[in-house]
């Protein structure tokens, strides 16, 4: 039985994964900085809770011992991750993004992804067939970003592309360490969440596609790269 971490699952596309993957057979941790609201998904799902922040170096300590002493990870979904905006949804741009909305974006996007995988390394590397997927963007390509025409060149935010090309780069050094292990990194697509106040072109159906995909890749299937549903994004 395959045992499946996933953060930020509490609502969309998190929670969306949850789903498909419960359904898969997995036995899903709804990782939730709320308690009620990961009690109230996990029920919904059929999954189980676990309370993580991964803002916070003591709440994910506990999430571990939890998980390990329930028998342990083969799975680790990061998925939570926050962008900056104005309550209008728009976003800040280079002229008006300051060193505090950047550390803020960071800590959930970057040191976020490093805190928990810190943490549950030694679960998944007991695994028989350990897999991280790191929820990414398209919007942290350099490649795609510095293509004039793209709706990824045209983004004018700073904070959130800059920590999706690190979580990219995290991604791939992460893979040269652990070649035992199968760790991607993926870009659901512009998706309708809150994290953009809804305003995505697809479902979260459509949008989870690459991360259940990815959450079930083989032991012989890729590792350190960079996926969408339609195949690989250049860095």
């Amino acid at each position: 039985m395959t045992t499946t971490l996933i953060t930020g699952a509490n609502k969309g596309l998190g929670y969306e994964t949850a789903r498909r993957l419960v359904a898969a057979g997995h036995t899903v941790y709804v990782g939730s900085r709320d308690a009620e609201r990961g009690r109230r998904a996990a029920e919904q799902l059929g999954a189980r809770h676990v309370l993580i922040d991964v803002t916070d170096d003591a709440s994910v300590a506990a999430a571990a011992a939890a998980v390990e002493a329930d028998g342990g990870l083969d799975v680790l979904v990061n998925n939570a991750g926050i962008e900056e905006r104005r309550p209008d949804g728009t976003v800040y741009t280079p002229a008006e993004v300051t060193a505090e909305q950047m550390r803020t974006t960071f800590e959930t996007n970057v040191f976020g992804v490093v805190r928990v995988l810190h943490a549950f390394l030694p679960l998944l590397r007991r695994s028989a067939a350990p897999v991280v997927v790191n929820v990414s963007s398209g919007l942290g390509s350099l490649a795609i970003g510095t293509t004039e025409g793209t709706p990824v060149y045209a983004y004018p935010g700073v904070a959130y592309p800059a920590s999706k090309a690190a979580v990219n780069r995290l991604t791939v050094q992460y893979a040269k360490a652990f070649p035992e292990m199968r760790i991607n990194a993926v870009e659901p697509g512009y998706t309708r969440t809150d994290l953009n106040f809804n305003t995505g072109t697809q479902t979260v159906e459509e949008g989870a596609e690459i991360i259940v995909r990815m959450a079930q890749v083989a032991p012989d299937g890729p590792t350190g790269g960079f996926f969408t549903a339609q195949g690989p994004l250049p860095w």
